[in-house]
């Protein structure tokens, strides 16, 4: 058997487990002996699918971006962009308000230690199927009602999607323009990108399961923006992952310290807008395995680049069940290459 007919075979039983209805994937390695695109179940390689918070890759190349050109600096205060905003209350611990105070740098690394709005009643809304649409003083209050998860800078990153929704708004002050249209003036467009930009319409593209419910929240996915909103194609996706990486979307200077890692949750590790996964080589029998740089999302979306083998991986099982199930997978696959050597 090729390599593709092996990745293929893997695939197939991927999408034979409980609850998947759809699987699709890319597989590309630098010099492009390993080259794959496929699907199985009610998939196809090339429709359009959410990404999820593979979006948050998007909102910190343009921040970083918009401080290459000397618009934001990574250590101003987001109060001070967002003027029109009041952040007073918005995460106070132990009686000390420290919304006002919060940063850009803060918000990109995952440090602010504030709430995250995704899991108010709208996680619950969105897997029932609920749809509803909201604004950023909706996202705010939803934050307010949560418990703060930790004071700023306290050592570790906490997952928030409001830190995301806030960087959308300083985007859009900092260039004049909607997300999405910063987002494809500043990214698709110098890329080439034509099908991926922030969810318009009723057209989910690739269908997203919560178990075995089909989910219809298109304004759900559309007010997500900046830290989920996007959707896009396995093709434009490596695309993206390859210029983010290599440095082509903003001063490669930057990247260094978009890889400060922080613990986040096990085994995700979190920089500036980027996972990175590594486990332990007492998981593995004591074997290394690589480690796996990018990001996922709650539907089951992965864009990870494996550097040592010099691959990338880009997928969905559009599937909110189960979030974390990208990290095996991709380990699964490159094993596969790993064993059948570099060839298709």
């Amino acid at each position: 058997m090729t390599l593709s007919q092996k990745i293929q075979a893997l695939v197939d039983a991927e999408s034979a487990k409980a609850n998947t209805h759809g699987v699709i994937l890319r597989v590309f390695s630098g010099d492009g002996r390993v080259d794959y695109k496929g699907s199985a179940g009610v998939a196809t390689p090339d429709t359009q699918f959410p990404i999820a918070s593979i979006t948050k890759m998007f909102t910190a190349a343009l921040v970083m971006q918009l401080i290459d050109k000397g618009r934001i600096n990574l250590d101003q205060t987001v109060q001070s962009i967002l003027t029109d905003v009041n952040l007073s209350g918005l995460h106070v611990v132990d009686g000390v308000d420290h919304g006002p105070a919060l940063t850009i740098r803060h918000l990109l690394h995952q440090t602010s230690g504030v709430a995250d709005y995704y899991e108010s009643d709208l996680a619950a809304d969105l897997k029932s199927g609920r749809d509803r649409s909201y604004g950023l003083n909706d996202v705010l209050r939803m934050t307010q009602a949560l418990p703060p998860q930790a004071a700023p800078d306290s050592g570790k990153s906490y997952y928030s999607d409001t830190n995301y929704q806030l960087l959308g708004a300083v985007i859009e002050i900092a260039t004049g323009q909607t997300y999405d249209q910063a987002l494809k003036s500043r990214i698709c467009k110098p890329l080439g990108l034509t099908q991926t930009g922030v969810l318009q319409g009723n057209d989910l593209g690739l269908p997203v399961y919560h178990k075995d419910k089909r989910l219809n929240v298109p304004q759900t996915l559309t007010s997500m923006t900046s830290d989920g909103g996007i959707i896009s194609t396995l093709d434009e996706m490596l695309i993206f992952l390859r210029a983010f990486m290599d440095g082509h979307l903003f001063n490669p200077e930057n990247a260094a310290q978009m890889r400060q890692w922080n613990r986040l949750f096990f085994p995700l590790q979190y920089g500036y807008g980027l996972m990175r996964v590594k486990l332990p080589r007492w998981m593995t029998l004591f074997r290394a395995t690589p480690e796996l740089i990018g990001h996922s999302g709650s539907s089951g979306s992965f864009a990870f680049y494996a550097p040592e083998p010099d691959i990338y991986l880009i997928g969905t099982f559009n599937q909110t069940d189960a979030p974390r199930r990208p990290v095996g997978f991709m380990l699964r696959v490159l094993n596969l290459v790993a064993k059948h050597g570099p060839s298709r």
